[in-house]
């Protein structure tokens, strides 16, 4: 069986065996311990994956766990898939538990075929229940054909290890934590700013690992003057999160550890016409500036939204948190308490004004807990109930109510992103190995097309190190990790960098869509499907290869593969695309 999860996020059980073949009685209730394990090893995932969901795949037969899997971040290998793979023989009349609902996205039906020999995207929603039930397996929701308080627990497990996105789609702004580490007497530093160190070893340890599950640290600015921190994941690992400085004014020291971008990359969020003098710097140092009118937390996260983040650390002073609850931004808090005592009246603490003036105003944690970290006592809970994850989806009339200009009977602009969305298969992040020739003319398979693109910035440089850089891309375990790889050794040693790639790279990405497409006849029919349509690679921050977020971007993407659809539909350009693919 196939276990599938909850409405909307749909944790289900699901039989690898026709159920005819072998009827189970349906008041059965699995064995939700190894449904909580799924939902267990999809966590591994957490930071990786993003925006995608955290999946766990556990497939049991005669009461043992014979494989499982987990998707490790976009464009790889499917869990469904690994569990299989995993099981080999055993899989045969076995139960498969997923903490999800399987993709099935556009034709790509490869975890859902996997488990044939409830999902949070309305787009991806019913449809491997459908497709697995149409097979003749028995499948099972819990929700909703499994219903009782241990149910429910399982099903609570289901949807906390995936909360970042539910959260993010029901209150449009990234999923967002707070930290701190206090004193006993609920102090961040002592009255001189001294702060090193508040927490145990093992308590900082732990922070790293936090840090490491999501998109983006963000500070304000009198961290930086005070800590001059790194915000790194210094124990290594493949995920380094984005550092986000927030000032007002811009009063910021020109030596800063978060100025060498050398890693992981730095953006800075200021008020509009703050000491442009300054911006100007860290501009020369390749720190990104985004100015805002009135800079408020909840603006810079709405902005961040619609860049594609999933989740946000926050790390910063009282001040500065104050705000971020305030504006009702902030969804869960873990609280580092050690036990020390440093009073000091005017010793910084946690939180600021928030104005509040009676106990019973206070706010109180949701599913909160306690752990114990070396000497320290790590107290963590959500600020906000967990959404339902079942989207009330507005009538077509209702739609074009709101929104005359939206029909459905119009559609001359696809936009597309991130490999989950509708037309998500279009990005060259896809999980769709291609073939293509080597220097001999051997052909060579790569995890993607960006994989390939990735590589072949130092691919024909004479030296071991872009070599050992080609292997090493070749070899990532995901699309986001080889553009990591690429676009950090791009920036720490441009002299690796091919010298004619600025004039092959368009070409480098065509090769690589068209063999992409020639291969799966499923992504041929899906491009073929939008003809008469202009397709938009909506990356709101790559203004070469997206169309930026205000339409700036070159959206050089979208041109080839319109040029491609073409080119499969064996006719000309009309004028309209022509025009649109003109530089």
């Amino acid at each position: 069986m196939s276990q599938l999860s909850t409405p909307g996020q749909r944790p289900f059980e699901s039989s690898l065996y026709p159920s005819s073949a072998k009827p189970r009685p349906t008041t059965a209730i699995p064995t939700l311990s190894t449904l909580r394990r799924a939902a267990k090893i999809a966590d591994k995932s957490a930071g990786f994956t993003s925006p995608h969901p955290n999946f766990g795949c556990v497939i049991t037969s005669a009461g043992k766990v014979v494989g499982e899997g987990y998707l490790y971040a976009q464009g790889t290998k499917p869990a469904e898939v690994q569990a299989v793979e995993a099981a080999g023989e055993l899989c045969r009349g076995a139960t498969a538990y997923v903490n999800m609902e399987p993709g099935d996205c556009h034709g790509d039906r490869t975890a859902v075929s996997a488990l044939v020999k409830g999902h949070p995207l309305q787009h991806l929603r019913g449809h491997a229940v459908r497709a697995l039930r149409s097979e003749g397996l028995q499948v099972d929701v819990l929700g909703e054909d499994l219903k009782s308080k241990i149910v429910q627990e399982a099903l609570k497990s289901c949807l906390i290890v995936n909360a970042p996105l539910i959260y993010r789609a029901a209150s449009r702004v990234p999923f967002s934590v707070l930290k701190y580490a206090m004193t006993l007497d609920g102090k961040i530093a002592a009255s001189s700013g001294h702060a090193s160190w508040i927490s145990s070893k093992e308590s900082r340890y732990r922070v790293l690992e936090l840090r490491g599950r999501s998109d983006a640290i963000i500070v304000g600015g009198n961290t930086v003057r005070k800590d001059n921190p790194r915000l790194t994941a210094r124990h290594g690992g493949g995920h380094v999160p984005i550092r986000i400085v927030m000032s007002q004014t811009l009063n910021l020291p020109e030596v800063a550890n978060l100025w060498d971008i050398s890693s992981v990359p730095t953006i800075v969020v200021t008020q509009r016409g703050a000491r442009k003098s300054f911006q100007k710097f860290l501009a020369s140092k390749g720190v990104e500036v985004v100015e805002f009118d009135i800079l408020n937390t909840r603006d810079v996260m709405e902005y961040f939204y619609n860049r594609g983040y999933l989740s946000i650390f926050w790390e910063c002073g009282g001040t500065l948190a104050a705000s971020a609850i305030s504006s009702g931004i902030i969804h869960k808090v873990f609280a580092f308490v050690a036990p020390k005592i440093i009073g000091g009246k005017d010793a910084p603490t946690p939180i600021g004004e928030l104005g509040m003036v009676e106990m019973t105003q206070a706010l109180e944690l949701i599913d909160f807990s306690y752990e114990q970290i070396g000497p320290d006592m790590l107290i963590s809970g959500f600020l906000q109930p967990l959404p339902d994850p079942t989207p009330v989806i507005p009538s077509v009339n209702e739609t074009y109510a709101i929104d005359p200009f939206v029909t459905p009977y119009e559609s001359s602009i696809i936009f597309f992103y991130k490999t989950w969305d509708l037309y998500g298969a279009f990005s060259n992040f896809s999980p769709h190995p291609i073939q293509m020739p080597d220097e001999n003319g051997e052909y060579q398979t790569w995890p993607s097309v960006e994989h390939y693109y990735q590589a072949h910035k130092f691919v024909g440089v004479n030296d071991p190190i872009a070599r050992d850089c080609v292997e090493g891309i070749k070899s990532a375990k995901s699309p986001e990790e080889a553009a990591r790889m690429g676009r950090t050794m791009q920036r720490q040693h441009p002299d690796l960098v091919r010298s004619d790639w600025d004039t092959v790279k368009i070409d480098v990405m065509y090769r690589a869509l068209k063999s992409k497409f020639s291969i799966y006849p499923h992504l041929i029919s899906m491009l073929l499907s939008t003809a008469g349509s202009v397709l938009v690679e909506a990356s709101p921050h790559d203004l070469f290869w997206g169309g930026g977020r205000d339409g700036e971007g070159l959206n050089y993407l979208g041109r080839l593969l319109m040029q491609l659809r073409s080119e499969f539909l064996g006719e000309s350009l009309t004028s309209s695309e022509s025009s649109f693919l003109a530089p």
